[in-house]
């Protein structure tokens, strides 16, 4: 049997959820139109929209991260010898 030089797994690649898009592309369409930076005036309701759906928006937990690559890399240093 031949000798394993490294032992890794690839992450799986997830799908990223944005809940705040419609609410962010609101608030930069009223900025390129009304050069309202500040949000002061026409941009304050689009503002106050996009600010609320990323407080209540579940997308900002942070998920677990997968300890395989770490029991691989202890497993492999037995397997090696």
């Amino acid at each position: 049997m031949p000798k394993l030089v490294k032992l890794k797994v690839k992450p799986r690649k997830a799908d990223v959820i944005n809940p705040c898009v419609p609410e962010l592309t609101a608030m930069l369409g009223c900025w390129a139109v009304s050069h309202d930076l500040k949000n002061t005036g026409e941009c304050a309701q689009a503002a106050k929209n996009l600010a609320e759906c990323m407080k209540t928006s579940s997308g900002s937990r942070k998920v677990a991260k997968s300890t395989i690559n770490y029991h691989l890399a202890r497993l492999g240093k037995n397997l090696m010898r």
